[in-house]
C-alpha cells in the first residue's frame, strides 16, 4: 500500500526526516517496505497488517506518527458552513444487521469536470486514475481518512428516497464496471424507490454513476457488516478498494465525518449548494472498555531488570496519543488465574481479583482491540521494542516427548525408506466426498471458503486421491505419497479428532530399463508395505480379509486385523470412483487407524547372530476349497508352537486340470532351523507330520 509522507504532515508535525521515519514507522509495526521516488515525491510502500484497516490511509498512519513523536494530531473533524437548502430525501435501513449506519448528503448545482491538478497528482502517486472531481472526491477522501464513500446522480434515484435492503433472490444491477451481476438474498444493497442502485460495500451501479451531465449528486457514507460484504466480494469475485476495507470492518463513528469531507472536496472543485446532512443510525457499534494492570505490562513485557519500568504517565500518554479513552486510578478488577503451588494442570487454578491501574475505552476504529494484551502490544510499539532490555527466556522445564512421538517417527521413517514421499493437505472437504469415503458425521465449518471446502475431513482419502490426481494431471506417473494427520467427525454434539495415516501409490513398482522391464504397482506391493510398516510393532496375530469399503475394488483390496484390532484397509480404488475424477491409470491406497495401532508397543531392536546351523525345508502339495485361505493355513500352523519353524509360505498355486472345480491345488514349504543345533531328520519328521495333520484340520487333503 503507498503513503506519501508529504501527506502525513500535513496532519501531524513529524520532526524526522523521510528515512528516519520510515525506520521509526517500521519499529512501531507499520513495515515499510520500500522508499520510491516519483515526481520528486517521496512514496513508501507500507505493508499494512489484515487486522489494522485503521491505518490503510493517510490519517491512521500520522496518528501511529504523532503517538511515535508526542506530537498533536490535526482533528479529523470539519466545520462545513451551514446548509442551504431541506430537501425533504430520506433513508430507510431495512437491514439493520447489515447496515448500523447510513449517512448521506446532497450537493445541488454542481459542475462535473477534471480534478484539480494538486488532487489528480497525487492520486496519480497512490497508483489511481483520477475520473472526475465528483468521483475523485470520494476516491482521495478514502485515501485521506480510510472510509469509503460513494456519489450518486442525485436525478438518476427514484421515489426521493435510499432504502438500504437485502437484494432480492435473482436480482440484478450493472455495476460501474458495465458487467450485470445477479444477486442473491444474502447480498445487501443500496435501493431507491425502484431498483438496486449499488452493492452496499463492494461497488456502486451504473445506471445511476456521475458523468458530465450531473448537476445533482447524493453523497453516501455508511458501517456495513464485514462478514457479509467479505461473503458478497468472494461470491462475486469482485475484490475492490472499498470491499478491501469493509470487509476487514470500517469506523462506525466515523461515516458523518467522511460524508463532510467529501462533500467539502466537491463544494471546492464542483461547486454546488450544500444541503442538509441525513444520519439514519440502526444501532450503535459500541467498542468495549478494557481494564489495564501495571503489573502486566511489566510482566509480559519482560521488564525484569531492576528499576526498568514504564511510568503510569508514560503509558497513559501513549494511550491517549493514539485514541483510547483512559481513566487511571479507578477500581476496577480483573480475574486472574494464578497456577496451583501443587499438582498438575491448569483446572485446579485459583481465580484471584487484582484491582486494575487503568481503565480504557477502545475507539471506534480499532477493531482489533478486543483484550488487555492487545492494548500491552500498542505500548510497547509505540514506547519502542529496541528500548527494552535483552533478556533470556525463563526456564520451564525440559522438553517432553509427546506421548506418541517414537512411533510417529518410526513410522515416518520406514515410509520414506519404502519410497513414499510425505504430503501435506488441506483439512478441509466437500460434503459430498465427506459422505462417499466415510460414515462418520462430518463437522460443518461456519465460515467455509467454498463449497469443496465445506466441513473438517472424516478421513483423509479424498484428499491423497486429489494429490494423486495433481501428479498424474502433470505428467508424474509414477507417485507414492504417505500423509499423517487427523480426521475430524462430531459424535454425541462433540468434535472427535483421530490420528489417521494414508498411503497412496500409482506407477511402477520398478522403473524399467535396457536389462529388465517395468513392473507396474499392483495390490501385492502395497500388501508388502503395510506389513513391512507393521513389522516395527510388537504383535502376535495378523491377517487380511476381503471386508473393505464400497470405494475400494473389491476383488484386489483387504482389511488389516492386528491381533483382533481392525486397524486399517488397503487395495485398488475402485475403477467406477477412478473412473469419476479421470484418473487415466490404477491408484492404491491404504488406510491405517494410528489410534489403535499406536497401543501396539514398539519392537526392540535387537542384535541377533546369523545362525551357524543350516536350515531344512519341507513341501507338501494340497488340494483346498477356495473359501480357505493361507491366513487361516498360517494361524493353524503357528498355533502348534514349533520353536524351530522359522518361516511357513505358500509356493505355487494351480486351479483347472485335474483339480475340481471350487478348489485349488497350493504348494507350501515350511523352513526349520536351530540356533543351538543341527536338527536331526527324525524330529523334522514329527514336525512335518504335525503341520500336514493341522493343515487336514481344514479340509485339505494331501496330493501325492
Amino acid at each position: 500500500m503507498r503513503i506519501l509522507p508529504s501527506w502525513l504532515r500535513e496532519f501531524a508535525p513529524i520532526p524526522a526526516d523521510d528515512r528516519k521515519l520510515a525506520d521509526d514507522l517500521t519499529l512501531a509495526g507499520l513495515s515499510v517496505e520500500a522508499v520510491l521516488s516519483e515526481g520528486g515525491q517521496t512514496i513508501y510502500d507500507l505493508d499494512i497488517t489484515p487486522n489494522r484497516v485503521d491505518a490503510m490511509n493517510h490519517y491512521g498512519v500520522a496518528r501511529d506518527c504523532a503517538a511515535i513523536y508526542d506530537a498533536d494530531l490535526k482533528p479529523a473533524a470539519l466545520n462545513l458552513p451551514k446548509p442551504e437548502n431541506k430537501t425533504g430525501f430520506t433513508v430507510e435501513i431495512q437491514a439493520p444487521e447489515l447496515c448500523a449506519r447510513f449517512t448521506g448528503r446532497i450537493i445541488t448545482g454542481v459542475t462535473i469536470g477534471d480534478s484539480p491538478k494538486p488532487i489528480a497528482d497525487r492520486l496519480t502517486l497512490l497508483e489511481q486514475r483520477p475520473i472526475s472531481n465528483a468521483a475523485d472526491a470520494t476516491n482521495y477522501a478514502m485515501w485521506a481518512y480510510g472510509h469509503p464513500t460513494h456519489a450518486f446522480d442525485l436525478d438518476l434515484l427514484e421515489g426521493n428516497k435510499i432504502i438500504v435492503r437485502r437484494a432480492h433472490d435473482g436480482e440484478v444491477i450493472k455495476t460501474l464496471d458495465g458487467v450485470e451481476r445477479k444477486l442473491t438474498k444474502d447480498d445487501l444493497v443500496i435501493a431507491d424507490a425502484r431498483k438496486a442502485v449499488g452493492i452496499a460495500g463492494v461497488m456502486g451501479g451504473f445506471d445511476t454513476m456521475i458523468t458530465a451531465k450531473t448537476k445533482n449528486v447524493l453523497i453516501e457514507a455508511a458501517w456495513f457488516d464485514p462478514s457479509a460484504i467479505r461473503r458478497t466480494s468472494r461470491r462475486l469475485g469482485m475484490h475492490t478498494d472499498a470491499s478491501h476495507r469493509f470487509e476487514r470492518g470500517a469506523d462506525w463513528g466515523f461515516t458523518a465525518v467522511a460524508n463532510d469531507h467529501v462533500a467539502k472536496l466537491i463544494l471546492d472543485t464542483a461547486g454546488g449548494t450544500l444541503g442538509a446532512q441525513i444520519d439514519a443510525i440502526a444501532r450503535e457499534v459500541k467498542r468495549p472498555t478494557l481494564a489495564l494492570r501495571r503489573s502486566e505490562v511489566k510482566r509480559i513485557l519482560g521488564l525484569t531488570v531492576e528499576g526498568m519500568e514504564i511510568d503510569a504517565a508514560e503509558i497513559e500518554s501513549i494511550l491517549r496519543r493514539l485514541g483510547f479513552g483512559v481513566t487511571a486510578g479507578r477500581a476496577t478488577t480483573v480475574a486472574v488465574a494464578h497456577a496451583p503451588t501443587s499438582g498438575v494442570g491448569g483446572a485446579h487454578a485459583a481465580i484471584a481479583e487484582e484491582p486494575a491501574d487503568f481503565s480504557v475505552q477502545v475507539p471506534t476504529w480499532r477493531l482489533d482491540v478486543e483484550r488487555e494484551i492487545d492494548l500491552i502490544e500498542e505500548i510497547a510499539r509505540i514506547y519502542g521494542y529496541d528500548r527494552f532490555p535483552n533478556t533470556l527466556p525463563t526456564f520451564s522445564g525440559g522438553v517432553q516427548e509427546l506421548p506418541h512421538e517414537r512411533h510417529d517417527n518410526r513410522l515416518r521413517a520406514d515410509l520414506l525408506a519404502l519410497g513414499y514421499n510425505q504430503a501435506i493437505s488441506l483439512s478441509f472437504v466437500s460434503h459430498a466426498e465427506a459422505k462417499e469415503f466415510s460414515s462418520a458425521t462430518p463437522v460443518e465449518i461456519a465460515n467455509p471458503l467454498s463449497e469443496e471446502a465445506s466441513v473438517m475431513r472424516t478421513t483423509l482419502v479424498p484428499n491423497m486421491v486429489a494429490m494423486l490426481a495433481h501428479n498424474l494431471n502433470h505428467g508424474n506417473d509414477n507417485v507414492k505419497l504417505f500423509e499423517v494427520g487427523k480426521a475430524y467427525e462430531l459424535a454425541g454434539g462433540k468434535t472427535e479428532e483421530h490420528p489417521r495415516a494414508t498411503l497412496g501409490a500409482t506407477g511402477a513398482a520398478i522403473s524399467g530399463n535396457v536389462h529388465h522391464k517395468a513392473e507396474a504397482y499392483n495390490f501385492f506391493d502395497m500388501k508388502g508395505d503395510i506389513e513391512t510398516l507393521l513389522a516395527a510393532f510388537q504383535h502376535q496375530n495378523l491377517y487380511f480379509d476381503a471386508s473393505t469399503s464400497d470405494y475400494y475394488h473389491p476383488g484386489r483390496s483387504a482389511r488389516v486385523v492386528l491381533d483382533g484390532r481392525r486397524i486399517g484397509q488397503f487395495g485398488q480404488l475402485h475403477p467406477k470412483v477412478a473412473a469419476e475424477r479421470k484418473l487415466k491409470q490404477d491408484v492404491f491406497l491404504a488406510e491405517l487407524d494410528l489410534e489403535r495401532l499406536y497401543q501396539q508397543p514398539l519392537k526392540d531392536v535387537r542384535y541377533t547372530p546369523i545362525p551357524r546351523f543350516p536350515a531344512v525345508d519341507r513341501d507338501w502339495s494340497f488340494i483346498f476349497d477356495d473359501a480357505v485361505t493361507f491366513e487361516r493355513m498360517s494361524n493353524a500352523v503357528s498355533a502348534l508352537k514349533i520353536k524351530e519353524l522359522q518361516k511357513f509360505w505358500p509356493v505355487e498355486i494351480f486351479r483347472g486340470g485335474s483339480v475340481p472345480a471350487g478348489k485349488y491345488s497350493v504348494l507350501l514349504r515350511a523352513e526349520f532351523q536351530s540356533a543351538e543345533r543341527t536338527l536331526r531328520d527324525e524330529e523334522v519328521t514329527v514336525w512335518a507330520a504335525q503341520i500336514v495333520k493341522a493343515l487336514e484340520t481344514l479340509g485339505g487333503s494331501q496330493r501325492t
